[in-house]
């Protein structure tokens, strides 16, 4: 007796197009994003919002960032075809038509503007749309194939979730807000500065003048300890409306880190394998364990250490 293979065969198939349009949005991304967005919105409250404003601002805000991340997909489609990092991107691998991938980042923009808009506040809404209009059309298509402060000045709509957050609590963006997007716009030089010195020449074969690629190791170096100094002074700013438990994380953290990046400097140096990536990932969790403590000290509401 024959079996009929067109129901698998079928399944199979709706599943790798789903997979593939997933995979557009960049999920690991979003996470890293969604993950400053809580601490945020318990900041401005002084404790836990309430868990529907929470749920609907990590859902239009996953829906915002995986609207640019399938614009820049869109756009980058050339470059992504021959580094090795991103060839197995969904649009690199020729899994989704571009034509279908542009309106679905589009409606993605659309949906999660107007979900935040109905769900949250127009402000909260508005940010959103500007970061995504900001990280396709000033980060993708005028700066990162033009200069190496790409990532510098093109990683500000990465800080955007955590002024969402506020704003959706809020209905306002007040100065702790406003550092906190400085600590993410000053963090992300060293996060990516170490990716792209370990990807140095796969950026370099497509043309992208990441900084590793146009100055030489040492500046490279230079810079990121200079960026994670800034950073780490930039967290202290909190201290007015946080207790000992931010500080202590903020210190012991960015002490931490800051030794990491003063190794990686001696190492480059001295001429000793620098391995970036082992910065990269500290920054990673820095970034998390950082935004946690913000979250955890809120939540219990200790009396601020300088109030």
């Amino acid at each position: 007796m024959l079996v009929s293979r067109r129901g698998p065969t079928r399944t199979r198939r709706m599943r790798d197009t789903i997979g593939a349009y997933v995979g557009l949005t960049k999920t690991r991304i979003i996470e890293q994003l969604l993950v400053v967005t809580v601490p945020a919105m318990c900041l401005a409250q002084r404790g836990f919002p309430s868990v529907w404003l929470v749920v609907a601002t990590l859902l239009g805000g996953a829906l915002a960032a995986a609207s640019a991340h399938a614009l820049n997909c869109v756009v980058d489609a050339d470059i992504d075809r021959i580094m090795k990092r991103t060839a197995r991107r969904p649009l690199a691998k020729g899994e989704v038509p571009p034509l279908n991938a542009l309106v679905f980042g589009l409606v993605l923009g659309v949906v999660a503007t107007l979900f935040l808009g109905l769900t949250t506040n127009w402000l909260a809404a508005s940010l959103a749309l500007a970061a995504i209009a900001f990280y396709v059309l000033v980060y993708t298509l005028l700066l990162k194939r033009r200069t190496a402060q790409n990532i510098v000045w093109g990683g500000a709509a990465g800080c955007m979730p955590v002024v969402i957050g506020w704003a959706a609590v809020t209905g306002t963006v007040e100065w702790p807000a406003l550092v906190m997007f400085a600590v993410i716009f000053f963090w992300t030089p060293p996060h990516f500065w170490a990716l792209a010195m370990r990807y140095r020449d796969d950026y370099a074969k497509a043309n992208i003048p990441m900084l590793p690629v146009v100055a030489t190791p040492v500046q490279v170096s230079r810079r990121i300890l200079a960026y994670t100094w800034v950073m780490v002074l930039t967290t202290l700013l909190l201290l007015p409306v946080t207790s000992w438990i931010y500080a202590g994380a903020a210190v012991a953290g960015g002490g931490y880190f800051i030794y990491q990046a003063h190794r990686l400097h001696r190492a480059v140096v001295t001429g000793a394998d620098p391995a970036p990536m082992k910065l990269f990932h500290l920054s990673n969790g820095y970034l998390c364990g950082l935004f946690a403590a913000i979250a955890v000290d809120a939540i219990i509401g200790l009396p601020p250490l300088l109030g």
